[in-house]
C-alpha cells in the first residue's frame, strides 16, 4: 500500500509537470514565433517529456489504488526579453522540479514505502539529465546569443542522438 503522505505529494507533482509542459510549449511557441525551428522542436519535445512523466506518476497512483487528483495549473510565462530567457527559466525549472523529486523520494523512504522510493529513482536519473541539458543549452545560447544559426546548429546536433529510455515507468493511457 503506497503511504497516503507520498500519494497526496505525488498528486501535487502531477500539476507541477502539468505546469512545467505548459511552460515548455509557451517557450516553443517563442522560439516558433522567432522562427528558430530547431529550439522550438526541442521546446515541444521538453513539453510531451513533462506531460508523459505526469502520466507516469498517474499509472503509478492508479496501480497502487491510490486517488488521482489532476491539480490546476497557473498560466506559463509567454513573454521572454531574448532568445537567452527561456533557456534561463528552463533551467530554473529543472533544478526546481529536482528539488520536488528528491523531497518526493525523502517522503517514500521516510514512509517505508519502499515500492514507492524505487518508482522515484527513474525520475532522480531524469533530473540529473534534465538539469545537465539545459545547464549546457544556457551556456551555448549565452555565448551565441548573437548568432542564431549556432545555436540552431547545436540543438540539430545535440538532440539527433535522443531516444526512449526503455527503463521509463509505463505510462496511463499508454
Amino acid at each position: 500500500m503506497t503511504a497516503p503522505r507520498f500519494a497526496e505529494q505525488l498528486n501535487e507533482q502531477i500539476g507541477h509537470e502539468f505546469a512545467a509542459h505548459q511552460q515548455y510549449v509557451a517557450c516553443a511557441i517563442h522560439y516558433d514565433a522567432l522562427t528558430m525551428p530547431q529550439m522550438a522542436a526541442f521546446f515541444y519535445a521538453q513539453a510531451l517529456e513533462e506531460r508523459d512523466h505526469a502520466m507516469m506518476m498517474v499509472k503509478f497512483l492508479l496501480d497502487t489504488d491510490c486517488e488521482v487528483r489532476i491539480p490546476g495549473v497557473a498560466a506559463p510565462e509567454t513573454k521572454f526579453a531574448d532568445v537567452v530567457a527561456p533557456v534561463e527559466l528552463a533551467l530554473a525549472q529543472e533544478k526546481r522540479v529536482s528539488e520536488q523529486i528528491f523531497g518526493l523520494t525523502r517522503t517514500a523512504r521516510d514512509e517505508n514505502d519502499f515500492a514507492a522510493e524505487q518508482f522515484m529513482q527513474w525520475f532522480i536519473k531524469e533530473q540529473v539529465e534534465e538539469v545537465s541539458t539545459m545547464n549546457d543549452l544556457l551556456t551555448v545560447v549565452t555565448r551565441a546569443k548573437d548568432d542564431i544559426e549556432a545555436i540552431e546548429e547545436y540543438v540539430k546536433r545535440e538532440q539527433s542522438a535522443a531516444g526512449t529510455d526503455p527503463t521509463a515507468p509505463a505510462m496511463a493511457g499508454a
